[in-house]
């Protein structure tokens, strides 16, 4: 898995993908949180950052599924997959690598935003007035929301050697795992029903953890959905004659 990790990772670092994502990433919610009126920081009279954390998961959404689409689509595409299945390795070995590096790169891109819970809580009255326990839960909850989307990348990427649809699959299924289960449960029901299909999507409990509360039962969500993704991808894997 070792070997599998710095291969994707230096793939990644070797071409302009990483770069352009964590770049665009970082751009984009620094001007969403400081430039543009509409939810810039200094414009909305509280030292919070629910900026970052309301709009950072759809940029994800879009980011994430670029770093992914290459991970099986160009194994497939270049026809280096049966190469790679020769190897000393097994199916899990190579998916978590590809997992673990793209997933990397999540955390390289989240950490510089640091910066912005500094600027925040010195722009608070006073200095340091910001909600800590809710910053780490959305952080927390932020980079976990990251592995999810990259499992869910991983996946799109094993099942067709085109890039471009891997991306569009990707996008698509990360959308509906994180806001399309609330959104279908306010339009089919109400009361308890309505609840529980809103439970079965990450928004519910991405909203959870942002309010500080670290619950075992949001972190048991997270970690299962990015486990039952991983395999699916390895059940697709081994479904398919190379």
């Amino acid at each position: 898995m070792i070997r599998i990790f710095y291969k994707e990772l230096n793939g990644f670092l070797n071409s302009l993908i990483a770069y352009i994502v964590i770049g665009v990433f970082l751009v984009g919610i620094g001007m969403l949180m400081w430039v543009f009126p509409e939810t810039a920081v200094l414009d909305y009279g509280y030292a919070d950052m629910d900026t970052l954390f309301s709009l950072g998961p759809y940029v994800f959404i879009f980011l994430i599924p670029a770093i992914t689409m290459r991970s099986f689509a160009e194994e497939r595409k270049m026809g280096t997959m049966e190469f790679l299945l020769t190897k000393p390795l097994t199916e899990w070995n190579i998916i978590l690598g590809k997992f673990f590096a793209g997933f990397c790169l999540v955390l390289v891109a989240v950490a510089p935003t640091l910066i912005y819970y500094y600027s925040v809580s010195l722009l608070g009255e006073p200095a340091g007035n910001i909600d800590t326990p809710g910053v780490i839960g959305s952080y927390i909850g932020l980079i976990l929301l990251g592995g999810v989307f990259c499992s869910i990348g991983i996946f799109a990427s094993s099942i067709t050697p085109n890039q471009i649809v891997s991306f569009i699959t990707a996008a698509f299924l990360c959308l509906i795992f994180y806001s399309g289960f609330d959104s279908f449960s306010s339009l089919v029901a109400e009361g308890t029903l309505a609840l529980q299909i809103r439970q079965l999507g990450i928004l519910a409990h991405y909203d959870s953890m942002s309010r500080g509360l670290i619950d075992s039962r949001d972190l048991f969500y997270f970690i299962s959905l990015t486990g039952l993704t991983l395999l699916l991808t390895k059940t697709v894997l081994s479904s398919r004659q190379w």
